[in-house]
């Protein structure tokens, strides 16, 4: 499996993974407003900076891929997937705790 260890190339692919990601994610639902749309887009880009590897491990080995990709293109994709979903996953947490929260 893939080597992560301090390559720059690493690096460089979760940060623009990151950055992809929270991008598609503003575009795809454009927010409200400049306050929304930096608060998603830094929450994109840090949970694909935190969560890039481990997605990316995730995703290659439940489509069976992992031997014929490099460390940097599941670090790209991991952080790229990882930043997507940030937002979505945090708003249906949000609605969750909401609904559970209200002591019926």
């Amino acid at each position: 499996m893939a080597d992560f260890g301090n390559d720059p190339g690493i690096w460089a692919a979760k940060g623009l993974g990151s950055v992809a990601g929270a991008a598609v994610s503003l575009v795809y639902m454009l927010p409200k407003g400049r306050r929304e749309a930096g608060s998603r887009f830094f929450t994109g880009l840090i949970c694909g900076l935190i969560f890039g590897g481990p997605v990316g491990l995730w995703l290659v080995s439940r489509l069976g891929i992992a031997g014929s990709l490099s460390g940097t293109e599941v670090m790209l994709t991991g952080s790229a997937a990882a930043s997507l979903s940030a937002w979505w996953v945090l708003g249906a947490a949000a609605r969750v705790a909401e609904r559970f929260g209200r002591g019926k």
